[in-house]
């Protein structure tokens, strides 16, 4: 058992710096950040005539309930023979923090901001990402617009890059506005209060399903990722959720991977250097056809990206319950994305799970470094300026943005164990139905359905192998470490 309490919210949050500060990632400002901040008293200005007005739109944000820190609106045209004009607005988070000052060396060095259920350990102070940076309803903001018309069967026809003042004019939240989507709810009010936003949300969401179509048909990997959140009550933990993928989510996801592939194709059309988000070619890939053999499925001797996909599809309507732990053998076969600088006309490294040759990071400046760097490679371009990196930057940048946004996924990652740790702590000695999901040298792993929480087994565990559903009990468990640790204690239901 644990040698110290640990019962709060508040102790979750302690957990989560400790996690921080032994990853090298800084929870907290620097005195210097703050003094800056306390200087900036109002949203940014921007006089030059080359900033186009496009608050007319019917700009809305889709995020989550609860997100403050709002980088991306998006609005919509129907235009002739089934082409939609997409508009992707993304905050000018540049305009207040500016290169090189104290708010953007605590941005450069943690890189992206850090999510955990008891604390969020934002990448700019709040003041700035919940409100004088962020796209909030009813409020005047700078923004970098990607303009994108969109053919009937899910093509890319044109495309422009351009700064503009925007205007959202609808906060809406991911759930609820799927839940309308799919018949199950109500238009949410907010969207209600807006003419026509009805109609704006359905032509979006029948773009995205175009965009999600086609880029699977050309071998785009979907893979479904264990992602559960604590839910609080005051200072108690009172549940964990796992986030659904629902036609909202997909509504934005697809907006954002389109405005990222726009984003990319203006900057190499510049001429210049760009930041990007790739992931290689599997050099693991014979271990990945090992793993679909298992399953009686032959896959190509060569990476493959559709045929993998083809084999996904499948595993997932096969065996949706094990569709979680497949998915994460594959994606640690694959490798993991990695930041790189491209120099225009030079063969491009790609993203092999979205099977596209020029993809970047530029949809979240509030919350991701390389989103905020490639800002202000797009304003330099626009305005005819230098670049405001040297390549020689760009290099070191982006294998640090590489080796800081891992660090921040294993401390989200640390802070999740002691999250549900700290929920079963009060049920010690119950049952609960599990699926084994891995075994290594230190023991053999599960998950269990309700709630959703990973442990490991730790007696009763021969001849049990990877994907069996077992009953076990639950017999220890260490917040500090976020260690749960169970029992075998009988067949899977």
């Amino acid at each position: 058992m644990n040698s110290v309490p640990y019962k709060t919210r508040t102790d979750l949050a302690r957990i989560a710096s400790e996690a921080m500060r032994e990853r090298g990632l800084e929870s907290e400002f620097s005195a210097a950040a703050l003094r800056q901040l306390a200087g900036i008293t109002a949203a940014g200005q921007d006089g030059d005539p080359r900033v186009q007005d496009r608050t007319a739109l019917p700009w809305c944000s889709i995020d989550n309930d609860d997100s403050q820190d709002l980088d991306q609106l998006t609005a919509c045209e129907v235009l002739d023979g089934g082409r939609v004009r997409v508009f992707v607005a993304v905050a000018d988070v540049d305009v207040l923090v500016r290169k090189d000052s104290a708010i953007d060396e605590h941005a450069r060095c943690n890189t992206t901001s850090v999510y955990t259920s008891a604390r969020i350990f934002p990448m700019l102070p709040e003041r700035l990402s919940t409100d004088l940076t962020s796209l909030n309803p009813d409020q005047l903001r700078l923004a970098m617009v990607s303009e994108m018309v969109i053919a009937s069967d899910g093509s890319l026809e044109q495309s422009s890059v351009y700064q503009a003042r925007v205007r959202n004019q609808a906060k809406l939240a991911y759930d609820a506005v799927a839940a309308w989507i799919d018949g199950r709810g109500p238009l949410p009010e907010a969207a209600r209060a807006v003419p026509g936003m009805d109609v704006q949300i359905r032509v979006q969401d029948a773009v995205a399903q175009r965009l999600r179509a086609r880029r699977h048909a050309q071998g785009s990997l979907e893979f479904e990722t264990f992602q559960p959140h604590a839910v609080f009550e005051g200072e108690r933990v009172v549940d964990i959720r796992q986030q659904v993928h629902n036609r909202a989510r997909q509504l934005i996801e697809e907006l954002m991977i389109a405005a990222n592939i726009c984003t990319a194709h203006f900057l190499m059309r510049s001429g210049g250097v760009s930041l990007r988000r790739v992931v290689r070619s599997p050099e693991r890939w014979a271990q990945i056809v090992s793993e679909a053999q298992k399953y009686g499925e032959t896959l190509p001797a060569q990476p493959d990206s559709g045929a993998l996909e083809l084999f996904l599809a499948k595993r997932r309507r096969a065996d949706p319950l094990r569709f979680a732990d497949l998915s994460l053998v594959i994606v640690k076969l694959m490798g993991s994305g990695e930041y790189v600088v491209e120099q225009a006309h030079a063969a491009p490294v790609g993203h092999f799970g979205l099977a596209l040759r020029d993809y970047t990071h530029s949809t979240a400046p509030n919350r991701r470094y390389p989103d905020l760097i490639t800002l202000r490679l797009l304003k330099s371009v626009l305005r005819g300026e230098s670049p405001p990196y040297t390549p020689a930057e760009l290099d070191v940048l982006a294998a640090h943005c590489t080796r800081q946004e891992d660090a921040a996924k294993k401390v989200e990652r640390r802070v999740r164990k002691s999250e549900a740790a700290l929920l079963l702590e009060s049920r010690i000695g119950q049952h609960f139905d599990a699926i084994v999901t891995g075994q290594t040298d230190s023991g053999t792993w599960l998950r269990i359905f309700t709630p959703p929480a990973e442990g490991r087994l730790i007696a009763g565990q021969a001849e049990l192998s990877i994907g069996q559903l077992v009953r076990v009990q639950l017999v220890e468990t260490n917040v500090l470490r976020g260690f749960i640790d169970f029992v075998l204690s009988g067949p899977g239901q």
